[in-house]
């Protein structure tokens, strides 16, 4: 294999090194073709793709000017397949093997590809006479190890330097579909969450920092917290003395970035021993271990627990499955029990779903471990809980969670003292003693809480308000001060559905071209629910409505219609008989168990919710006593009746309005008397 060889590109790494989107390359290649300048014929085929010579696309890049890229042909290394990656093996054989050189020439400063494949084995037995780290991966590319050197030198010139090249490698590990590599890697903005929680925990703790990773291969977050903790204060990693391959690679990426470290022996049972002031940073499951289930997850937690002191802190990540949510394995139930009982679970952080890459649809959790006050009674003690599921990791959003956390590890008295954003206390024991999510979220958007006796007042004024100079009362809306003790818990629609007190129904797929402004049956669609008081209507004939859905079927009166996209929106069908088209769904209520649901409170609960939460099974739904529920039903029927009545009597006006303004101006008509318009008619209800 020699360089030249090695230098090959799909058609998404060429638009990646063009920075255009995949099509654009597709549209080159057709559109060039026959020209002066014609695109690159390929010059290999890998798994039914074609291959193109990368030093050929660059330049014709640089020739004819396309792409957003004007370094394109200095870029090429950067953005080409990785050499001799014909199959699996030889893919990990080959990084390893770059990432090793890579390293080698960061801590030589010197140009690898003029060696020869015994110089380059010499140099590195100098560098790593142990082989800690990376004298085997060189030994194993064998005679090809010289070629794979020159590679290694073009990619530190197109990235500039070799910590640069590294992760670029590690970056297009997701292009080259090394699953090893990227099964568990995270998103930038987690790993920036984590690594900033774990600097500030540090800073709590006085002294130069220590940072301890026991996993197996967990790199990304090790190399987050250096680049958090800058370059200013001395810092100390500690790492697994793990021999495989994903340990080695953890101490490659350390030593290529500079920074240099001391190991954790850990015991084949997974046990280790880390003294002093320390902060814990752990994955699972880990990039070395990426099968782990639940309670080989927790397991590894409760080596972590069971190590740490009053003097250490610990930031986990892992599954909201596993960390918070419910159902989990009747064993790993009882591990988790233990660990929350031990008191160094300080805080539990529900994170959003699409952190992890290979699994954008799995929500994540954190745990933060810390003191466990043994002076504070059992039954005393407490834990921070926090569910930032439905929000996006911006930078006042980590800001702010990252001060609730480093808050949580104080007593009582310094807890009290901050003013959480996210974070509110729960006694540990009432977290034990729960069935449900550790962290359940509140119902969000929901009106500033009054009294009872408050609500109960403002209720009767505005009932005078709406009355006053009406000669016909509208229907009186009476209400008393209830027992806070009665009230219904919130519940998720995934428990409900469980339950059978809801039934969830798919929504229709539905041609646009069958769709029509009028006549025959009424579509519901994210269009009708974000705008449900619109003029536009569409509607579907039933014959055509049957033709394209054998198995579809039709709302029925008061069936809760919702979509969760652009944002969650509602409205309750309150006639039936609408076609639900895709991607909006719908919520049936039973009618003989309904589980104090109400359609409009449904609706109402859904409208509230924030633009960024999508995950409607954990929607909470608020329930009504059963003795109130249809007297809340008929008293809701009655005011939207009266609001429909106003929005007609408001639109009458409008259009009065228009028509005075339009014919005066206009010429065709002429005001006599304006007196007789402003007098107030003479209705019934409220307008």
């Amino acid at each position: 294999m020699n360089e030249a060889d090695a230098l090959r590109m799909t058609l998404s790494d060429v638009a990646a090194l063009a920075q255009v989107q995949r099509p654009v390359v597709s549209m080159w290649r057709k559109r060039s073709a026959g020209s002066v300048r014609p695109f690159p014929e390929p010059a290999a085929l890998e798994g039914g793709r074609d291959l193109f010579d990368a030093d050929q696309v660059a330049g014709w890049l640089a020739a004819t000017g396309r792409g957003n890229n004007p370094e394109a042909v200095g870029d090429a290394a950067a953005f080409a397949r990785v050499p001799g990656t014909a199959d699996g093996s030889a893919q990990g054989t080959t990084l390893d093997a770059l990432t090793a050189l890579l390293t080698l020439k960061a801590m030589t400063g010197r140009a690898l590809g003029t060696l020869s494949t015994a110089e380059l084995l010499d140099l590195a037995d100098e560098c790593d006479p142990d082989d800690w780290f990376l004298y085997s991966e060189l030994e194993a590319k064998g005679a090809s190890l010289a070629s794979t050197a020159a590679f290694a030198d073009r990619l530190v010139d197109s990235a500039y330097n070799a910590a640069a090249a590294f992760e670029q490698l590690l970056a297009a590990r997701f292009r080259a579909g090394l699953r090893e590599h990227s099964e568990t890697a995270l998103t930038e903005s987690t790993v920036g969450l984590v690594a900033a929680a774990v600097v500030e925990l540090a800073a709590t703790l006085g002294g130069n920092s220590v940072f301890a990773d026991s996993t197996r291969g967990g790199s990304d977050l090790l190399i987050g917290v250096a680049n958090a903790a800058g370059e200013g204060a001395p810092v100390t990693f500690l790492t697994a003395d793990d021999g495989g391959g994903a340990g080695r690679l953890v101490r490659r990426r350390l030593r290529v970035h500079g920074v240099d470290g001391g190991q954790i022996r850990v015991d084949p049972s997974g046990e280790f021993a880390v003294h002093g002031p320390v902060v814990h940073v752990a994955q699972y499951p880990s990039p070395g271990e990426p099968g782990m289930d639940a309670a080989q997850i927790l397991l590894a937690v409760e080596h972590l627990v069971l190590q740490i002191d009053d003097q250490q802190r610990a930031v986990i990540i892992a599954p909201a499955r596993v960390l918070c949510d419910v159902p989990l394995a009747a064993g790993a139930t009882g591990l988790r029990s233990g660990l929350l009982r031990t008191g160094r679970v300080r805080a539990i952080v529900r994170l959003p779903q699409g952190l992890l890459r290979s699994k954008p649809r799995e929500a994540q959790a954190l745990w933060v471990l810390g003191p466990s006050f043994a002076e504070v009674p059992i039954a005393e003690r407490w834990t921070m809980v926090a569910d930032i599921s439905t929000r996006d990791l911006a930078e006042d959003v980590s800001q702010d969670l990252i001060s609730d956390i480093v808050a949580s590890m104080g007593a009582r008295a310094t807890i009290r003292a901050h003013s959480f954003r996210f974070a509110r206390l729960v006694q540990t024991r009432l977290l034990l003693a729960s069935r449900k999510s550790l962290v359940v979220a509140p119902t969000h958007g929901s009106a500033p809480s009054l009294s009872g006796a408050g609500a109960a007042v403002r209720v009767e004024e505005l009932v005078r308000m709406l009355q006053a100079g009406r000669t016909e009362q509208s229907a009186a809306v009476a209400v008393l001060p209830g027992d806070p003790n009665t009230k219904a818990r919130p519940v998720s629609v995934q428990e409900l559905i469980a339950a059978g007190n809801l039934r969830y129904i798919k929504g229709n797929r539905l041609e646009a071209s069958d769709l029509t402004p009028s006549g025959g049956t009424r579509v519901l669609g994210p269009a009708e629910l974000l705008d449900p008081n619109g003029t536009q209507r569409r509607h579907i004939s039933l014959l055509d409505f049957a033709a394209s859905n054998p198995s579809g079927r039709l709302t029925e009166s008061g069936d809760v219609v919702f979509c969760t996209s652009p944002r969650p929106a509602a409205l309750v069908d309150v006639e039936g008989g609408s076609a639900v088209v895709f991607p909006a769904r719908v919520l049936r209520i039973d009618a003989g168990d309904p589980g104090g649901l109400l359609p409009d409170v449904v609706a109402a609960d859904i409208n509230r919710l924030p633009a960024a939460d999508k995950s409607w099974r954990q929607w909470r739904l608020r329930r009504i006593p059963d003795a109130q529920r249809r007297n809340l039903a008929e008293s809701l029927t009655l005011l939207q009746h009266q609001q429909q009545e106003a929005r007609e009597r408001l639109e009458r006006l409008e259009e009065l309005a228009t028509l005075i303004t339009d014919g005066l101006a206009g010429g065709s008509l002429t005001l006599t008397d304006h007196s007789s318009m402003l007098a107030e008619p003479q209705t019934e209800g409220i307008q």
